[in-house]
């Protein structure tokens, strides 16, 4: 028979909505199971099964595993009683297991081993259909002990495929408005004023990578959440991060956040100046990838899901109205759209002409390959930058910049030039004897976006203004945009 002695012990009936029955155990027919959702300190699913009288029951953090090839922790946790399968409601903070617990599925099963180091049985529920191992494993000469569970059969849908671990996201090229005839033919989206990322949620965890790959999951703690409102959905996102200003996209402000990773300053900063992730695409979804699905069917999957949270949202897409998008975009100062044809798969890691941006100011990516001293205040610190794109003699200069930055731009600046310092000039033809002229050279690993008027016709950025780092990107994607 079940003990309730410890579930009683940590449970006072007065101070939780929990079952918390005073009747002594009574064996029943050994046969139903629940899987609860529980949003306590960590989100976790809580597996139980009726077995003598009670229910055996584990905490899983990541819930089931959907396929045998992955095998996650499962907490044994003490008996509850037959009626929490029942259960559902929010326990009152300060007390056991503090949260909202929700049913997730329930069922019958059938026991095919129960022992004291294994129990194996097979779950015939709504959502979970299938023969699941659980296996009691001790630690550290036997003080500790430890629970795995794994699927011991194929999943429950053949063309069951798992999250990848990573994807390059699809890229835009340059240009403008799609025809009028065609203009049924694509959907536009604004172009928001952020960093690029990925975000893959498992077992209700995010984990988030930028455009050239990189974890930066600890920079923004606040879009953690966005795994617990997805629970056991399984998803691979792609979107973009943004800082808001005056209502308004700010790259300036989000140039505070990209850098850093100590888990105690992003708590901060998240506080101070929060993110937002703005989803406007959708490449895997519950074990199915969505790559070759056209965007308008994403679309309609991503919609679905209904993602609206305090720190993430999903932004409308307007199909076959370019025109009135692009003039909407500069009514509200921002960059401009981006153009996606309906019928366009994703594809990882390609700058498609199925997804066209249309920008309100020019834009450029550019390479740091040296620097001039300022004068009066800035006197020691940086003037301006001379920047390039890489070309296959070196760098192709294409201005001289020394507007845009403020006082943490420059503090910031100033440390990264000078650990980059080099004898000679990284760019490919000799520069004006003007800006060769205490010119220091740096080694061309810093990329940057600068925003100017147009295009000289010797090739230079006019009144081009320093916009920020881009720690996102590479020098080796750095190419000239002559649009």
């Amino acid at each position: 028979m079940g003990d309730l002695s410890e579930y009683r012990r940590r449970r006072d009936p007065r101070r939780t909505p929990e079952p918390v029955p005073a009747e002594p155990v009574r064996p029943g027919r050994d046969e139903l199971f629940v899987i609860q959702e529980h949003h306590a300190r960590r989100l976790h699913w809580d597996v139980r099964l009726e077995r003598g009288g009670v229910l055996v029951s584990w905490a899983v953090p990541k819930g089931l595993p959907p396929d045998p090839e992955a095998v996650r922790l499962a907490v044994r946790t003490e008996d509850h009683p037959l009626e929490y399968a029942d259960f559902e409601g929010t326990i009152p903070a300060g007390e056991y297991g503090a949260g909202r617990m929700l049913i997730w599925d329930r069922g019958r099963y059938e026991t095919v081993k129960w022992g004291r180091d294994e129990v194996s049985v097979v779950l015939h529920g709504d959502r979970v259909r299938g023969r699941y191992v659980f296996l009691r494993r001790t630690r550290g000469g036997g003080e500790r002990e430890e629970w795995l569970v794994r699927r011991a059969d194929p999943p429950q849908e053949p063309d069951w495929e798992p999250l990848p671990a990573s994807v390059a996201p699809m890229l835009a090229t340059a240009g403008g408005l799609p025809p009028a005839e065609q203009d049924p033919q694509w959907a536009y989206e604004f172009k928001w004023d952020g960093a690029r990322a990925l975000v893959r949620v498992e077992g209700g965890r995010v984990t988030i990578t930028s455009r050239l790959g990189n974890d930066v999951t600890r920079s923004y703690p606040e879009l953690r959440a966005l795994g617990e409102s997805l629970g056991a959905t399984q998803v691979v996102l792609d979107g973009e991060i943004v800082a808001f200003a005056g209502g308004r996209p700010s790259f300036s402000a989000l140039q505070r956040r990209m850098h850093v990773t100590g888990e105690a300053q992003a708590r901060r900063l998240a506080t101070a100046q929060p993110v937002t992730y703005l989803v406007f695409d959708l490449l895997h979804l519950d074990g199915r990838s969505c790559l070759e699905l056209p965007y308008s069917q994403r679309r309609r999957l991503l919609e679905g899901l209904e993602l609206a949270g305090p720190r993430w949202q999903t932004p409308p897409s307007f199909p076959g109205q370019g025109a009135a998008v692009l003039r909407a975009s500069r009514e509200q100062g921002l960059e401009g759209v981006v153009a996606k044809r309906l019928s366009s798969r994703y594809q990882p890691g390609r700058r498609s002409p199925d997804w066209i941006k249309i920008a309100h100011v020019r834009t450029q990516e550019v390479v740091v390959g040296g620097w001039r001293p300022g004068q009066g205040r800035r006197a020691e610190t940086v003037g301006a930058l001379l920047c390039g794109v890489p070309v296959a003699e070196g760098l192709r200069f294409v201005g001289s910049v020394g507007t845009g930055f403020t006082d943490a731009d420059l503090a910031r600046l100033a440390g990264l030039l000078a650990r980059r310092a080099r004898a000679s000039s990284p760019f490919a033809e000799p520069l004006p004897a003007e800006l060769r002229r205490q010119a220091r050279w740096v080694c061309p690993t810093l990329v940057g976006e600068v925003v100017f008027r147009e295009w000289t016709r010797d090739g230079r950025m006019r009144a081009p203004s320093w916009r920020g780092l881009r720690p996102d990107k590479s020098p080796r994607e750095v190419a000239l945009d002559e649009s």
